[in-house]
């Protein structure tokens, strides 16, 4: 018996190789797809019929039963058959002959255009309802259980290619699952935070009901500071670190005594006048900056004469901004120099570096206009040490001045000029940012006279003004709103600004 076995990339192609090999009489043994293309392996009709089957009396028609048969000899070997059933295939294999020569005979099927024409027409066959041949059945029953053999497993697959897809499959949900740990894990400190932050301000509320019911002279200096325009945050740290057992005159004065120990001033003008150098006052619009330095000027004239002064403005933008300074300047007998950028800048320094004393007029801007980092840029990379001056308006609240200083500031400021004293109702609001921010005040501005409303800052002065100045009554917090107020700050130790508060 010879086995042959054939392959083509369709089973249409490998059948016609069967026809034309071992002819239309042909058995084929099995049909299946390995590596792309389809594979037949089939047996001469002669050799199928050189092969007889054992007689019924014979052992080898009935073999004894094996208990412990291997799987592969039970698929080989075949089972013993009746002669009924015998006849049966007999009769199938008849049936098939003749539908082997019909189909023989039939006209040759013409191959869709786009195939490639093969060398020689085959015939026309029966199709699979799945547009596969039909096989033709083995004459046999073994040839018929070797073509009902399962078969042959998958082609391998690419291992590499394999590993390398887990390996990113695996990657991927690695990496998912950290975004989504990361993702509850932010979701879980968000909560955390808002607990924390609730449960300090009830702690806070009752602490200072508390606090109120057994210290009560606590409550009055509290509203003292507040109607004087102290912040909520700085007079509730003072009133904690306030010794116990005092009464509300013994509190006050420890308040202003407090108070006028963390306020920074210059001790006397020398700093300026008699050591001279490069000023540029700084601040919004509309603060008092050029007021402010004409009175600046008039003092330094007066002490060393016009020779020694030089004023420089860079107020271009304000319709009649430079003429201003100029009319002062021109009462003072000193040269008015207008400059337009840093590089007109950084000449006129250059020019006047004989000079004892420049001011300079900055252009005033809104806090939040992004052309303050460049001024200040301007004035830092001059060529020359400008110490800037920031003009603090007395009249503004503590959110403003806020955003005053953090937008000025920069790299440092020398110091600062209270404004507009004259106008303020209250002044506890600029002593309470220069005391948080650690500013020097140098001078204290109380109106429009040129130079006689320029003072030098007194700390005693200043905290005893604070507190005298006249409040309406209807505007004083009542006992039971404080304890609302002092639960909305929460803990006062995230306030950096209140470490280096030196309270004795």
């Amino acid at each position: 018996m010879n086995v042959k076995k054939f392959t083509a990339p369709t089973s249409r192609e490998a059948l016609r190789k069967v026809r034309e090999a071992l002819g239309p009489d042909a058995v084929i043994l099995s049909n299946r797809p390995v590596d792309g293309v389809v594979e037949i392996l089939a047996l001469d009709n002669d050799d199928v019929a050189s092969l007889a089957s054992p007689s019924a009396a014979s052992s080898m028609d009935a073999p004894p039963p094996q208990l412990h048969m291997p799987h592969q000899e039970l698929a080989a070997e075949p089972a013993p058959r009746a002669p009924i059933a015998r006849q049966f295939d007999d009769a199938m294999a008849a049936r098939e002959a003749m539908v082997a020569r019909n189909f023989q005979n039939a006209p040759a099927f013409q191959e869709p255009a786009f195939h490639a024409a093969p060398a020689a027409r085959q015939p026309l066959h029966p199709m699979h309802p799945m547009d596969e041949p039909m096989v033709p059945a083995a004459h046999s029953y073994a040839e018929r259980r070797a073509a009902a053999a399962p078969a042959a497993p998958a082609p391998a697959f690419d291992m590499a290619a394999m590993t390398a897809m887990m390996s990113a499959a695996i990657a991927q949900a690695k990496e998912s699952a950290a975004n989504a740990a990361a993702a509850e894990m932010s979701g879980m400190m968000s909560e955390i935070r808002a607990m924390r932050g609730m449960m300090e301000s009830q702690l806070a509320e009752l602490s200072w009901g508390s606090t109120q019911q057994r210290e009560p002279q606590k409550a009055v200096v509290l509203r003292e500071m507040l109607a004087a325009g102290f912040s909520a945050s700085l007079s509730r740290y003072l009133i904690d670190k306030m010794p116990a057992n005092k009464d509300a005159a013994d509190a006050m004065r420890w308040i202003k005594t407090v108070l006028a120990r963390n306020l920074t001033t210059m001790a006397d003008e020398d700093a300026i006048l008699d050591r001279g150098g490069v000023f540029a006052l700084v601040g919004p619009t509309g603060v008092g900056k050029t007021t402010t330095t004409a009175k600046l000027a008039a003092r330094c004239v007066m002490r060393h004469g016009p020779d020694k002064l030089a004023l420089i403005t860079t107020d271009a933008y304000r319709i009649g901004g430079h003429e201003q300074l100029r009319i002062y300047g021109k009462i003072l007998g000193v040269m008015v120099h207008s400059v337009k950028d840093e590089a007109d800048l950084r000449i006129a320094l250059k020019e006047l570096r004989n000079k004892h004393t420049v001011l300079i007029d900055t252009i005033g801007m809104s806090q939040r206009d992004q052309m303050v980092a460049e001024q200040v840029a301007m004035l830092t990379e001059s060529g020359a040490n400008v110490q800037r001056l920031l003009c603090l308006n007395a009249t503004s609240t503590n959110e403003t001045l806020n955003e005053v200083v953090r937008a000025y500031q920069g790299s440092g400021l020398a110091g600062c000029i209270m404004t507009k004293m004259d106008e303020a109702a209250s002044i506890g609001n600029v002593l309470d940012i220069v005391i948080r921010q650690k500013l020097n005040m140098y001078y204290v501005s109380n109106g429009q006279r040129v130079p006689e409303d320029l003072h030098l800052a007194d700390r005693a002065m200043l905290v005893d003004r604070a507190f005298r100045a006249r409040r309406d009554s209807a505007n004083q917090l009542s006992d039971a709103d404080l304890p609302l107020m002092m639960a909305g700050l929460g803990n006062l130790n995230h306030d950096r600004s209140l470490r280096e508060v030196y309270v004795g």
